[in-house]
């Protein structure tokens, strides 16, 4: 039998939410939260232990994190790394990713996670690990780690890996000369994916070629002392009483707020509703998440020209890259006939 070891953010780990997200590695010999149903799906393969760890921590202090779990994973056996679900939290996904990167070079062994399509950690490690396309959410849960050991029971029973199409991973941009299950040679195949094409008929390539979209670098501002400057963002903050009812978590809208005559975001009359960060600290000081003070000193330091009359903003988490390019195009629509010359797009 295999050994496996999982890692898990501070949430699953039961630990906290965002007041725990600072939370540092810690290593469980008993099995905590969603390692213990991960462990009874398989007969092969026995998870030994849960490393928990907090989304912040890793991401904020990402050397000193990997450094704790990788020194203490040298005292451990394991044949198989397994990490998350992480669903669409982009954070527990870059997480997942980043550990089971650096333990796959490290150490050699298979590593497992899964994520949302949506995850930004697909994109920054799908080449690097065995990412199984995972549900949206939580309620997943079940599903998406019943992917992971599957594929971790085949490993350990050495059957043959199939292509990621069918195993249902993302591709890693991999490609292995295999033989056609019915024989078919690749000329015959060829010419057959040509005839459909000429008759307009539906067909399959073998050999996909990943598109992707291209956002050109806007030109720099010749002189930002004479610019209209516009805030946009996705922190959430609005005004208390959420005029627009924008969701806190997988938004389908956004907001446009006039800030004209005020320096900064008065603490009681705006807010941020964003789920997926602790609100206390930008509830307390608004600005923090929407930048109207810095920019007024800017304004009247004579660094911009002006500040825009109004922001923009939504909520990013859980957020589709649908509903992201909407919004963009929508917002980009309004600057440009407002004749505004740059964004500061602030982060959360």
């Amino acid at each position: 039998m295999l050994k496996a070891i999982h890692y898990i953010n501070q949430f699953f780990g039961q630990v906290g939410g965002e007041d725990a997200a600072d939370y540092r590695p810690t290593f469980h010999d008993e099995l905590v939260g969603c390692s213990k149903m991960l462990n009874e799906m398989m007969d092969d393969v026995e998870v030994t232990h849960t490393i928990v760890c907090g989304d912040n921590y890793i991401a904020s202090n990402t050397e000193e994190a990997l450094k704790e779990i990788i020194d203490w994973l040298k005292g451990q056996e394991f044949d198989i790394f397994f990490a998350g679900p992480a669903f669409m939290a982009g954070r527990y996904g870059v997480g997942c990713g980043t550990v089971c990167k650096a333990v796959k070079e490290t150490f050699g062994v298979p590593v497992i996670t899964s994520m949302n399509e949506e995850n930004p950690g697909v994109e920054m490690f799908h080449k690097d690990v065995y990412i199984f396309r995972g549900g949206r959410k939580a309620t997943f849960m079940r599903e998406d780690l019943q992917k992971m050991a599957s594929f971790a029971q085949k490993i350990a029973r050495n059957e043959e890996l199939l292509p990621a199409e069918i195993e249902g991973y993302f591709p890693r941009g991999i490609r292995r000369e295999i033989f056609h299950p019915e024989g078919i040679q690749a000329a015959d195949r060829a010419v057959d994916m040509l005839l459909k094409k000429l008759k307009g008929e539906p067909f399959k390539t073998e050999l996909p070629i990943p598109k992707r979209e291209k956002v050109p670098v806007a030109p720099p501002i010749k002189d930002l002392s004479k610019a209209t400057i516009a805030l946009v963002g996705s922190s959430g903050v609005v005004p208390f009483d959420n005029p627009d009812r924008i969701q806190t978590a997988s938004a389908t809208k956004w907001g446009k707020y006039n800030i004209a005559g005020l320096d900064h975001l008065p603490k009681g009359k705006f807010k941020t509703i964003h789920a997926g960060y602790d609100p206390e600290a930008i509830c307390e000081v608004p600005d923090r998440g929407m930048p109207v003070d810095a920019m007024r000193a800017y304004e009247k330091e004579g660094k911009i020209g002006k500040l825009h009359d109004y922001y923009y903003v939504t909520v990013g988490t859980g957020t589709t890259q649908a509903y992201a390019a909407k919004f963009g195009r929508e917002i980009a629509a309004e600057l440009k006939e407002a004749g505004v010359d740059g964004v500061l797009l602030v982060a959360t």
